[in-house]
């Protein structure tokens, strides 16, 4: 952190590695503390301190993990904006920001690549998460923000990603959960009250320890202009654990729905059920007086086809 330089970070970490031992079955993972965002020279001068560039040699054992943290933020850092209070504009301009993880993660993977062909150390994404202004009224140093529909989109669309990357991508853990940026529970009083990222949780929990599936994304219309960048409005991951297929899909698009016709091969199609996470607005959340503003209903519009 701060103004430390990687070679002086990871001489520290390598000294310190030395000395945390494994202790019979007990074994360590060490995760050397990494870069932010897209500074990729961090991680090679990481990657240099335990292997060679191209060599075949396994890495010394001295961290297991990498370290990287990047946050979606939709403006610049001194006004990141509402939590709650945004249009559709600040919306695009977010949904872009979160989808800038596939790259950074894309980036790191490969300085990897070059120091560990056979994949042996993680990368851990250790933070990650929209950042918003606090919400007014509250104490600045607690970083509490309201959670809506918009934050649940960044949220799902960085789980397709992490699932893209799951070979090198060991970890990937929101910032917080309870109250502070962007949380799954708010607590009010004595309310507890459940955010619309809360209910991405739930509905990816069947990925956990599930075998990635491929998944082909055929469109040419599933994007759109956002300045000068382009988003993907159409975002997709499927795995399949105990012979049954989760697909996860989300429509980043603001205005239009997606009609989407998944071609699933070499198994035969039992009861499906899906479950959708909508709202009227990209800015609905829950409150303590209306808890399931944004929450999951049965979706019935599925049809098999032969």
């Amino acid at each position: 952190g701060g103004n430390m330089r990687a070679e002086y970070s990871a001489d520290l970490a390598r000294q310190y590695a030395t000395y945390c031992r494994d202790h019979g079955h007990n074994k360590l993972y060490r995760i050397a503390s990494g870069a932010s965002d897209d500074d990729y020279k961090w991680t090679e001068t990481l990657m240099q301190q335990i292997s060679c560039f191209g060599c075949e040699a396994t890495p010394r054992n001295f961290f297991q993990g990498i370290s990287v943290h990047y946050y979606t933020i939709a403006g610049p850092w001194e006004a990141k904006g509402s939590a709650t209070v945004f249009d559709t504009d600040d919306y695009y301009r977010t949904m872009v920001s979160a989808q800038k993880i596939d790259r950074i993660l894309t980036g790191h993977s490969t300085v990897m690549d070059c120091y560990d062909p056979g994949r042996k150390v993680g990368l851990v994404l250790d933070e990650w998460g929209t950042w918003w202004d606090v919400e007014p009224g509250t104490n600045p140093g607690f970083l509490f923000q309201q959670n809506t529909l918009r934050d649940a989109l960044v949220a799902s669309t960085h789980f397709d990603i992490f699932h893209k990357h799951a070979e090198r991508l060991h970890m990937a853990n929101i910032a917080q959960t309870v109250n502070v940026l962007q949380a799954m529970v708010l607590t009010d009083g004595d309310a507890l009250v459940l955010t619309p990222t809360y209910h991405v949780f739930e509905m990816n929990k069947g990925h956990q320890d599930a075998a990635s599936l491929a998944v082909h994304l055929r469109t040419d219309n599933a994007r759109r202009p956002v300045g000068d960048a382009e988003l993907d409005t159409l975002s997709v991951s499927a795995s399949v654990k105990d012979g049954t297929v989760l697909v996860s899909l989300s429509n980043l698009d603001a205005e239009e729905p997606a009609e989407v016709t998944l071609d699933l091969r070499g198994r035969s199609i039992a009861e499906p059920t899906a479950r959708i996470l909508t709202a009227d607005g990209l800015q609905d959340h829950n409150t303590a007086d209306a808890p399931a503003a944004v929450s999951p209903r049965p979706f019935d519009d599925l049809k098999v086809t032969a």
